[in-house]
């Protein structure tokens, strides 16, 4: 990352960077174990470089107890896609997905592995932490690109009052607040788009953003970037 009083940047590649994705809910008592792996990943010093982590709360478990307030309809619409993908007739909490795979045993994954495959070099350049312009410099030619930015927070307590976890007070890191994508132009070979991604609500100690880019209407990622927002 480069960053001055003006600027922000993030850019990996030309090797892929793993987009890791766990899907829980406050509502599901297996879950924080699941959540204290994804926290420890802050202190990975190959973050943001070999791996940019996202978390999604899905909303499926509110109806049972407890309403997570960070889960969403979309988040768990993004993980019966990956179902789909999968050939696959059910969603579970919590579930790990690595560069659009499946991992079970999230506990035994090394997420900072060295990966040979090359992926492009993505940047994402913001002046406000809020709109971010984006560039593709894709190993193919000619191939139409789609571009992926998230909005995360970091640092959250939430304290449960009724389901599984009641009583407990639950820590949370690389929260997805929002999620934005569009299609990418070519600029003289260059694959460009532009995306504003922002929330408003509670907010933890720290915020970063999650960039990553797939062919068109699919979700598993190609590169991926991001960093921790001044």
């Amino acid at each position: 990352m480069l960053s001055s009083a003006a600027e922000t940047r993030f850019e990996n590649g030309p090797q892929q960077t793993a987009l890791v994705e766990l899907y829980t809910s406050e509502g599901c008592s297996s879950c924080p174990p699941a959540e204290a792996w994804l926290s420890r990943l802050k202190g990975d010093p190959d973050l943001w470089k070999k791996f940019v982590p996202l978390a999604f709360h899905v909303d499926y478990w509110d109806r049972l107890g407890w309403r997570d307030r960070f889960s969403s309809s979309q988040w768990t619409e993004r993980q019966h896609g990956y179902a789909s993908l999968w050939q696959s007739d059910s969603v579970y909490t919590p579930a790990v997905v690595v560069n659009g795979s499946e991992v079970r045993d999230w506990t035994a994954a090394n997420v900072s592995r060295p990966n040979e495959k090359q992926g492009g070099v993505l940047s994402a350049q913001t002046t406000d932490g809020k709109t971010f312009a984006i560039e593709f410099r894709p190993d193919e030619n000619g191939t139409v690109w789609e571009a992926h930015a998230a909005l995360l927070d970091s640092g959250i307590s939430s304290k449960i009052g009724a389901g599984e976890n009641s009583g407990r007070n639950l820590q949370h890191d690389f929260v997805v607040l929002a999620l934005r994508e569009a299609q990418m132009k070519s600029d003289g070979g260059i694959m460009r788009a532009r995306l504003t991604v922002n929330a408003t609500g509670e907010t933890g100690a720290r915020k970063a953003v999650a960039v990553w880019v797939t062919l068109p209407a699919r979700l598993v990622p190609v590169q991926a970037t991001g960093g921790w927002l001044p």
